[in-house]
C-alpha cells in the first residue's frame, strides 16, 4: 500500500509578498515554487545543487532551491528572478546582459542573474576573483562565462560595453 505524504501549510515571504502553500515539509523549495505556486523563472537543472539553474536568494544570499526543503525556509525572504524585476541593480545586470548578448539558450540565465545580483548587492565593485567566487557553481552549458563576467563588470560600472 502506498504511503500518504502529509502536506503542511507554509507561508513564504516570496518576492515581497506572503504566499501560502501546502506541501510536504521535505519538498524542495524549487518544486514548491514551480509546481505549487507557479513561479517559472526558477529552473530545474541537475537536482543536486551543482548547476545553479534553480538559484534563488534567501535573505539576499544565493541558495540552490533544489536542495532546500520548504520546511526549512521559515521566515527567510525568498527572492526569485521575478522578484528582482524592479530592482535597480537587477535592471543594470539585465541591461548589461542584453548589451553584451550573454544569452544563447538562456536556460541558466535567471540563476546567473540572481547570483550576480547578490554579489553586486554585497560588493558593488567586485574584483575578478570576487566575480569568479560568487558565480562558481552557476553552470552555463553554452559556456558564455566571459560574457557573464563582462556583463557583471559593466553593471558594476567598472567597464564599458
Amino acid at each position: 500500500m502506498a504511503e500518504t505524504i502529509e502536506k503542511q501549510e507554509f507561508t513564504l515571504n516570496l518576492n515581497g509578498q506572503k504566499v501560502k502553500v501546502a506541501a510536504p515539509p521535505d519538498m524542495p523549495l524549487l518544486w514548491a515554487l514551480r509546481d505549487e505556486i507557479g513561479i517559472s523563472g526558477v529552473k530545474f537543472g541537475c537536482g543536486a545543487g551543482l548547476c545553479g539553474a534553480c538559484s534563488v536568494q534567501l535573505d539576499g544570499v544565493p541558495a540552490r532551491s533544489c536542495l532546500y526543503p520548504i520546511g526549512e525556509v521559515g521566515d527567510a525572504q525568498v527572492t526569485t528572478i521575478e522578484g528582482l524585476q524592479d530592482d535597480p541593480i537587477a535592471r543594470k545586470l539585465i541591461d548589461a546582459w542584453l548589451e553584451v548578448d550573454v544569452m544563447q539558450c538562456g536556460y541558466c540565465q535567471a540563476g546567473q542573474i540572481v547570483s550576480a545580483h547578490a554579489l553586486l548587492s554585497e560588493t558593488p565593485k567586485p574584483k575578478a576573483g570576487d566575480i569568479d567566487a560568487a558565480m562558481q557553481g552557476n553552470i552555463c552549458r553554452c559556456a558564455t562565462y566571459p560574457r557573464i563576467r563582462q556583463a557583471i563588470r559593466i553593471a558594476s560600472g567598472q567597464q564599458e560595453a
